[in-house]
This record gives C-alpha cells, structure tokens and sequence, in this order.
C-alpha cells in the first residue's frame, strides 16, 4: 500500500487506513522507532498489564496465613 506524506505544522504525517489500524492493534499511544532507514510502530505496551486479571481477593486475602511468624524479628535492632 502507498500513502503520501502530509503536512502538519512543521512535521508530516501520514494517514493509515482504519482496517490497518484494527489489524496492526494500534491505538491511541503508539512507540515509534528507526531500523536502519523504516519507520517502525508498534502499539504501547504497557508493563505488567494484566498481572491481576485472574486475582481473587478473597482467596489471595489469606495467602499469607500459611506462612510461618518471623521467629529472628528479636534478632533486629530498629
């Protein structure tokens, strides 16, 4: 597929189709980056997103109930 580039203030832009958008995941926030002379994006990724999707605060509300007391806590100067 070609495009042009178009003005936009002092920079360009370029129009990328909805379909490609959809397909490529691409949102809002987009990283950008150079590989030799192509222009990569890649949609944001955002860290640990989706670590507490399957969290059960009930059952992980006794998760430390099992472990056993601190016995060396006498041991530490505060």
């Amino acid at each position: 597929m070609q495009t042009t580039l178009r003005k936009i203030g002092n920079s360009r832009g370029v129009i990328i189709p909805a379909a490609l958008l959809a397909q490529a995941g691409l949102d809002d926030a987009v990283d950008l980056r150079l590989e030799g002379n192509r222009i990569i994006i890649e949609p944001v990724k955002t860290p640990r997103e989706g670590w507490f999707n399957g969290a059960n605060p009930i059952q992980d509300a006794d998760a430390w109930e099992d472990l056993p007391p601190d016995d060396d806590a006498s041991e530490w100067r505060w």
